[in-house]
């Protein structure tokens, strides 16, 4: 498990309501909190911040995935998967923000980066499918590429309190302003893992002998 505090130590938000409430809740513990209240974690805290920077994002990608197919299949692509980001992210940023403070950190990645990409693209691809998307596979591969990278970053910001709507929310402006610094801090967390983890097995490997007690020796 070293690699998991590894992670832990460079996923952890400094300022967690958990943290001043009490113990933070295990992943199964959010995860039941929705199904138990899936209007009011997912509806009621419908996240427009994941919508709109999603849709944002992700459809310039099926517009230049379907661009050598022409320029109307593209922008047919383009408008599809902006209509469907723009009704659809908004539930799955709730749910990533539903789990932001749940422990171990690690798990609540591994978590976001499994569920997460198997929810969005099955309807995703339905969509597609059915509209006749021309390039369907490309834009499945980048879509689902730019998935695996997005959902551990918005559950890295969100963890450090950007993007959010609920408790403790900051203005979509204030977010904006902390995002440089946010994403060289995602960037830097894998490799600061790395590091971590090679210093605690090289303590483990080489551990630190106790110099001798000469003066007690010659006593």
């Amino acid at each position: 498990m070293t690699w998991e505090i590894a992670m832990e130590s460079n996923f952890v938000s400094p300022n967690r309501a958990a943290t001043q409430l009490g113990a933070p809740p295990t992943v199964a513990e959010a995860l039941l909190r929705v199904a138990r209240d899936p209007v009011g974690q997912l509806l009621r805290k419908w996240n427009w911040k994941s919508a709109l920077t999603s849709s944002l994002f992700r459809a310039p990608i099926f517009f230049f995935a379907n661009l050598s197919a022409g320029p109307k299949a593209a922008v047919g692509a383009f408008l599809a998967e902006l209509v469907l980001r723009s009704a659809t992210s908004g539930f799955y940023g709730s749910l990533t923000e539903s789990i932001r403070e749940a422990e171990p950190a690690w798990l609540a990645g591994l978590t976001a980066a499994l569920f997460m990409p198997l929810a969005n693209h099955s309807l995703e691809l339905l969509v597609h499918w059915l509209r006749g998307t021309p390039k369907l596979l490309h834009s499945i591969v980048a879509s689902v590429c730019f998935t695996a990278f997005s959902t551990l970053f918005n559950l890295y910001v969100m963890r450090h309190g950007a993007l959010i709507v609920g408790e403790n929310r900051q203005s979509f402006a204030q977010d904006m302003r902390r995002m440089a610094r946010l994403v060289i801090g995602f960037l830097a967390a894998g490799p600061l893992a790395i590091v971590r983890l090679v210093k605690r097995r090289g303590t483990r490997a080489f551990p630190l002998r106790r110099e001798p007690d000469w003066e007690n020796e010659a006593g």
